[in-house]
């Protein structure tokens, strides 16, 4: 005769294995900032042609921010440096691992975006730290659908969806294995993730100018 030992919930211990951070914060006065950054990208579009890379559409500067977006965009470049020494740590030989105070070295571009407009999947090589600022998001017309959304896949692929579709694992934070994730832009937000990360930005079907800066943080 057989017995049934059924497991107990309570004392199952889980240990969660290589998470992927994404950070966002809200820039402090984004609104004051971002009127000056739209004005300074805006006028720096209509001087230049700009350049291709992953975006489908658009216009996107060449990685020359620092350069002509004058005392706003260097506040934005210097927060950025901010939000990712409070994400860093460093191994030293004496003390362990402590808080990172470094000096990074950066890439940033600015992206306009309208209509129809999109990126496609990439990631940011020969960079530790890769991120995004919404100067100006493109929904200020509440009637449109929102559209544009940055969406992050799965570094462990397809496979836990491709084995059993409706199966998902019932622990929190791994429902979504196998799928991508995505994220709204939203005005005054800085997203910060690693650049090995594969990203996409769905394409934008509002009827505004979508408008953003990205960077490249390296050591």
């Amino acid at each position: 005769m057989s017995h049934t030992n059924p497991v107990d919930a309570d004392t199952i211990r889980i240990t969660k294995l290589f998470p992927t951070p994404i950070a966002s914060v809200s820039v402090p006065d984004y609104l004051n900032l971002n009127a000056q950054l739209r004005d300074a990208i805006l006028r720096r579009a209509a001087e230049t042609t700009g350049v291709s890379h992953s975006n489908e559409g658009g216009w996107q500067s060449a990685e020359d921010f620092s350069e002509w977006s004058g005392p706003a965009g260097q506040a934005l470049i210097a927060f950025g440096q901010s939000f990712v020494n409070q994400l860093s740590a460093v191994i030293s030989p004496e003390h362990g691992l402590i808080e990172a105070n470094l000096q990074w070295t950066f890439s940033a571009w600015a992206n306009i975006s309208t209509q129809g407009h999109s990126n496609s999947l990439h990631g940011h090589p020969g960079s530790y730290w890769s991120g995004v600022y919404w100067v100006d998001d493109g929904h200020e017309f509440p009637a449109a659908e929102v559209s544009g959304e940055i969406v992050f896949h799965d570094p462990r692929g397809l496979m836990p969806t491709l084995l059993s579709p409706s199966v998902r694992m019932k622990i929190e934070g791994c429902l979504s294995a196998g799928l991508s994730h995505k994220i709204n832009p939203t005005s005054g937000t800085f997203l910060i993730f690693p650049s090995w990360l594969l990203h996409a930005v769905n394409r934008y079907d509002g009827q505004g100018t979508r408008i953003s800066v990205a960077f490249n943080f390296a050591v």
